[in-house]
């Protein structure tokens, strides 16, 4: 009797276990599929997104179900990653035609998404999820809030046996981009997200410059002054 427990126990979490990591790879399948479709040179196809909502309602009610361990940090970056960029698209289709998500009251902070069996706003994704869990500066480089300011959405999904590398290169390609980070001759113009999570990039006796430097392939000089150009909120939109 005890051995037909035992076995009957040791079934029951494979399946568990199974069907769990099915359901994650299935995520991660799927909204690589879904940013592939729909997303271009860094810009999303929200007026395609729109005339077929499906895809992604589907995508966002895997996510809903899915839990995973911060102690598992690649899969757990890599899925409140892509649930914070899904998110951000679902809350433009919610109110499409707009032309920036700041149109929406409470976007960031008070719309919530049902997302790895919570209820939770993007702000708490961004805050709580991640940047209160791991010390990692390149997430504000693969975030993207939906509106042109932001660092380029990329047209695949981020997935655990990649994430370093593409938080890397996302890193490197928003601070190589003179759109992104304007040097000259004596100042450099920086985004205003180095202004609101300064304390990100100023640890360890660094300052903006040293940040940008690691990062940066001609670098700048640390006699410059540093200013930060307005957000522009304007729909990523193509």
């Amino acid at each position: 009797m005890k051995k037909a427990i035992v076995l009957f126990l040791i079934i029951f979490t494979s399946i568990l276990t199974n069907g769990f990591s099915q359901t994650t790879t299935e995520f991660f399948r799927d909204a690589d599929t879904f940013f592939k479709t729909y997303v271009k040179n860094g810009k999303v196809n929200y007026k395609e997104i729109k005339q077929n909502e499906a895809s992604l309602s589907s995508l966002l009610e895997k996510a809903s179900k899915i839990t995973v361990a911060s102690s598992r940090a690649a899969e757990y970056q890599s899925f409140w990653i892509n649930a914070y960029n899904l998110s951000v698209i679902q809350g433009v289709i919610a109110n499409y035609p707009i032309e920036s998500p700041l149109d929406i009251d409470g976007f960031f902070d008070a719309t919530t998404y049902s997302l790895g069996g919570v209820d939770i706003t993007l702000n708490d994704i961004e805050n709580k999820k991640l940047r209160a869990q791991f010390d990692e500066p390149r997430f504000h480089f693969v975030l993207v809030c939906g509106a042109k300011g932001c660092p380029p959405l990329i047209a695949e999904a981020y997935k655990p046996a990649t994430l370093e590398k593409q938080l890397q290169r996302q890193t490197v390609k928003a601070l190589n981009d003179s759109s992104f980070i304007k040097v000259f001759e004596a100042k450099i113009a920086i985004s205003e997200i180095f202004s609101w999570y300064k304390e990100d990039f100023v640890k360890n006796r660094m300052n903006e410059i040293d940040f940008l430097n690691l990062y940066r392939k001609e670098k700048i000089s640390s006699d410059c002054i540093i200013e930060y150009y307005s957000y522009d909120w304007r729909l990523n939109s193509y």
